[in-house]
């Protein structure tokens, strides 16, 4: 009969074992390695940088369950975004790879965005994408989807956590091109601008703002600018464009964020002044921008971006190296527009150029973006 201290010591034992299998396990789902570069696909996951990192996850067998957590859909560009994710889903060669994907919006609430993602990760899909409606709220949510070995990436509003993939377009820098263009377009003693901004808060807003508000200081010139917002959507723009004029507004030049057709409708209408604008990517700004003979330039951010996230998911637990912030080449177009290639007259204004990445290849028809819908499902 083996001792009280002798059984004591083999428990003893069996709880360290017990304890280093726990930690083994813990280490393994700690998140991706951090590995040198290359990565795979260099042309369409392009580093954000010379200095940028590489992860790399333990390589898992398909087909993966995927899922997209947006934030605020109250605009034509997040309805598109989401058909777009939807449609690069259904594509042969990445249908094969998916065995579900599920998309949520739940409007501005951070704290339900939150939740969601949280109810992702519980529920055991393999990668969660977030469209993030604060970049810096979501660091309880990198450590507990690296912790589980599922693979986080965001992108458009990106999370500020440097353990998460991060893809975006330079938003500052679109704002610093708008914000030239109209340098170069307006009268020397020029000084009047519209500044039609996004929602309050919103990350990309901020960074867009910022290149603009930049762009003017290093003129050296003098601006009094007008900010209203117009929630980046074409009904809101249209209202606060024109309520700025019908308060005494005479405008040199004018920069919307989004929803740049409304804000060209109302100058237009109120007919006082016709000046040069910088505008997204609508097809219908760009419709008008033609029909009209106004002085545009047209740039932002293609809502196919949905779709490299989800390819680089895909990448991502098949076990490839990728950088952990890429790039997009951003998209910029000056009037006048070529038809079928910046603008197109036979659909909607509310269409977003820029659904084509051909270092990704990825492509998209009209009628395949027309057949999802921007809901839940």
């Amino acid at each position: 009969m083996k001792s009280t201290s002798h059984l004591r010591r083999f428990a003893s034992i069996g709880v360290i074992l017990a304890a280093g299998i726990a930690f083994s396990s813990m280490a393994q789902a700690a998140g991706p390695e951090i590995v040198a570069g290359p990565g795979a696909d260099p042309e369409c996951f392009k580093p954000g940088s010379a200095d940028t990192k590489y992860f790399q996850w333990p390589a898992k067998k398909g087909p993966y369950r995927i899922a997209l957590a947006n934030g605020f859909i109250a605009n034509d560009w997040r309805v598109q975004m989401i058909r777009v994710a939807k449609a690069y889903a259904e594509q042969p060669g990445v249908k094969e790879d998916i065995k579900e994907f599920k998309v949520i919006s739940v409007g501005e609430d951070i704290a339900a965005q939150i939740a969601a993602v949280n109810n992702f990760i519980d529920q055991g899909f393999d990668a969660v994408i977030v469209n993030a409606n604060n970049t810096a709220a979501f660091g309880g949510v990198v450590k507990k989807a690296n912790e589980a070995g599922v693979v986080l990436l965001s992108f458009d509003n990106v999370i500020d956590d440097p353990m998460n993939i991060q893809i975006n377009v330079d938003q500052k820098g679109l704002g610093r091109l708008a914000g030239e263009y109209l340098l170069k377009e307006i009268k020397p003693d020029a000084s009047k601008l519209l500044f039609v901004r996004g929602p309050a808060g919103q990350p990309v807003d901020i960074a867009r703002a910022e290149g603009f508000n930049e762009s003017l200081a290093a003129s050296g010139r003098k601006f009094d600018v007008t900010e209203v917002v117009g929630n980046w959507a074409p009904g809101d723009a249209q209202k606060v464009t024109a309520d700025a004029i019908a308060a005494g507004g005479m405008f040199d030049g004018i920069y919307v964020e989004g929803g740049s057709h409304g804000s060209a409708t109302a100058m237009l209408d109120a007919g006082k002044f016709v000046v040069p604008m910088s505008g997204e990517t609508e097809n219908g700004f760009r419709m008008i921008c033609n029909d009209k003979g106004l002085k545009c330039s047209s740039g932002g951010t293609g809502p196919a971006q949905s779709s490299v996230t989800i390819k680089t998911a895909i990448a991502a637990l098949k076990g490839e190296k990728i950088p952990a912030v890429i790039a997009l080449p951003t998209s910029i177009s000056y009037t006048p527009f070529k038809e079928g290639v910046d603008v197109f007259p036979a659909l909607a204004a509310s269409f977003f150029a820029g659904n084509n990445f051909e270092a990704c290849k990825i492509g998209f028809t009209a009628e395949e973006i027309a057949a999802q819908s921007g809901d839940n499902n």
